[in-house]
C-alpha cells in the first residue's frame, strides 16, 4: 500500500500517532509532502524519526518551501530573513543552531521536488496550470496555491496530490488532493492511502505557529 503524508511543522508525536495508525510493512510505502520543519516545537525530532523510518519502510521525502528557505539560509546564505519569516526561529532552536542543522544537511539535500506514483503525482505546493510537468518552476511546485487550486485539470493524466495549503478538512476531487490540514495551527495531521483514498488523521494540539 502507498500511503502520502501532509505537512508535519516540527510536530513529532501526532507524526508518530499517525504512523503507528498506519502501521506500515516493510512492503509499504510512505511518500511526505515536505514542510518537515519550522513553526511546530521538534524539528529535530520529526526529522531524525523521519531518518530512522527510512532505515524500516521505503520512504520518499519531497521538499517543501520551508525545506528550500532552509536550504537557501543554512547553505547558500541567501534569504534569512523570509525564512525567520517563515518560522526559522523554532528549528533553530530544536537542532541547537545552524551547526545542528548543518549535520543534517544530506537529509533536507536529497529531498524531491515530486514523485509519481501510477495516476498520482505527489508534490509540495502544487503545479502551474498549462506547463508540462518536465517544464514546471521548481519555486512554483513548492510555493504555488491559488493559480493550482483554482484551476481544472491542472497536470493532465494525473491527479495532484498535494500539501502546503491548509484546509479544515482534506480536499478531495477528481483532479487533485490536498492534505494539509494544518496541524501546526491545531487542526490534524493527514494521510492519504492512495488505493482506496481511505483519510488517517491525528487532532494536534496546534498553538505553536507564530
Amino acid at each position: 500500500m502507498t500511503y502520502v503524508i501532509g505537512d508535519i511543522h516540527g510536530c513529532l508525536r501526532e507524526l508518530e500517532i499517525l504512523i503507528e495508525k498506519i502501521n506500515p510493512s516493510s512492503e509499504d510505502e510512505l511518500i511526505f509532502l515536505g514542510d518537515y520543519v519550522d513553526r511546530g516545537p521538534d524539528s529535530k525530532g520529526v526529522v531524525d524519526y523521519l531518518i530512522n523510518l527510512s532505515k524500516r519502510v521505503k520512504t520518499v521525502f519531497l521538499r517543501g518551501n520551508h525545506e528550500a528557505m532552509l536550504l537557501d539560509c543554512v547553505k547558500y546564505g541567501k534569504d534569512c530573513t523570509l525564512w525567520a519569516y517563515n518560522g526559522s526561529h523554532s528549528t533553530l532552536r530544536s537542532f541547537n543552531g545552524t551547526r545542528g542543522v548543518l549535520e543534517k544537511l544530506e537529509f533536507f539535500e536529497n529531498t524531491k521536488y515530486y514523485h509519481l506514483h501510477g495516476r498520482y503525482l505527489m508534490v509540495h505546493g502544487g503545479v502551474r496550470p498549462g506547463v508540462p510537468l518536465e517544464s514546471q518552476d521548481p519555486f512554483d511546485l513548492v510555493w504555488i496555491r491559488d493559480e493550482f487550486i483554482f484551476s481544472e485539470n491542472p497536470m493532465p493524466g494525473y491527479v495532484v496530490v498535494f500539501g502546503h495549503t491548509p484546509f479544515e478538512r482534506p480536499l478531495l476531487m477528481k483532479d487533485k488532493i490536498g492534505i494539509d490540514t494544518g496541524c501546526v495551527y491545531g487542526g490534524h495531521l493527514t494521510a492519504v492511502r492512495l488505493e482506496d483514498l481511505k483519510i488517517y488523521q491525528v487532532k494536534c494540539g496546534g498553538g505553536w505557529a507564530l
